[in-house]
């Protein structure tokens, strides 16, 4: 059969199905804030303004260390007056725990692992949409609680211009559909273009440095936060250099992965800041990389002469004058 054959019949086949359904988040878990201070003892920590988080809102925030760089990343939202919940990545959850809790002092706040008392349930496409009903409705970071459940709209992921999507459910089991592989919802993750910081890449990142201001999850007007300083630095003086693209690659990628450029073998030009793949074939990524390194050449995973990668469009723009 000739390699022009081969392509004509490439050609014809299906294209993958989007993916749809529920998976269970085992790799996240939740931290509750609960307490008149509560959402003090937050907002002075976070990169988000919690003051005024609504009923009906959910938001994304970042710990910062002080040198600004990110120590976990959060969805938060508020299940009422005085208690507040946020999701992170479970690998790193008793460390940003402590870290949180040496801040409430003498506030009336408690901070405590609630994964259990909140199992998260990530759901996406058309399935979920149908098992959902009138509850799909809702902008991007809407908010409903009912009847101790929390569901969450999750930005679209997007693949081949096509949205999927996403919602996060905490508390108790949605309603039966058909099951999602964890990987294939980082997939949906990266393809979303939204970071989640993991104990692999924890302290490595700027929040910039991974479009965290791009999807709403840093807030410039909200006064101080444990590096503050740095995150307006980078911000209003032109000196953020590195920004987080979707690549594609031949093999599965890992986060923390070291990502190097032709041009510079020398030198590391980038991190995988998080991973997923399409029934163990399609693979993908969100890697933190030099601006320089998009200019031409070619970009190779953990060593310069690693599996090339190929970079792929995010579903939001990079402003221009940070490109």
């Amino acid at each position: 059969m000739s390699p022009d054959h081969n392509d004509c019949m490439t050609s014809l086949l299906p294209a993958h199905p989007l993916p749809q359904g529920a998976v269970r988040l085992s790799d996240w878990g939740v931290i509750r804030a609960s307490g008149a201070d509560a959402r003090n003892v937050l907002h002075g920590q976070l990169t988000q303004d919690l003051l005024h988080l609504q009923a009906g809102q959910a938001r994304l925030a970042g710990s910062c260390s002080p040198k600004g760089r990110l120590l976990a990343r959060f969805v938060v939202w508020s299940v009422g007056a005085d208690e507040v919940l946020l999701a992170c990545s479970a690998d790193l959850l008793p460390a940003v725990l402590k870290r949180l809790s040496m801040f409430v002092l003498r506030s009336k706040c408690k901070l405590v692992d609630a994964s259990a008392d909140w199992p998260l349930w990530g759901l996406a496409g058309d399935a979920a949409r149908v098992a959902l009903g009138g509850r799909a409705a809702g902008a991007v970071w809407s908010h409903a609680d009912a009847g101790g459940v929390s569901l969450i709209r999750l930005p679209d992921a997007v693949i081949d211009g096509a949205g999927v999507p996403r919602w996060l459910w905490a508390g108790g089991e949605p309603s039966p559909m058909p099951a999602l592989d964890p990987d294939t919802w980082r997939w949906l993750e990266v393809h979303s273009g939204v970071a989640r910081v993991q104990a692999a890449t924890s302290e490595q990142f700027v929040p910039q440095m991974v479009n965290l201001e791009l999807v709403g999850g840093v807030n410039f007007q909200k006064g101080c936060y444990p590096g503050q300083e740095v995150v307006a630095r980078s911000q209003y003086r032109g000196t953020l250099k590195r920004r987080a693209h979707i690549v594609v690659s031949p093999v599965a990628l890992q986060p923390g992965q070291e990502i190097f450029h032709d041009a510079d073998p020398g030198q590391p030009a980038g991190m995988v800041v998080l991973t997923g793949s399409l029934d163990r074939a399609r693979h993908a990524a969100l890697v933190e990389l030099k601006l320089s390194a998009l200019d031409g050449g070619s970009l190779h995973a953990g060593a310069p002469d690693g599996p090339r990668l190929t970079a792929t469009a995010l579903p939001y723009e990079i402003p221009a004058e940070a490109a």
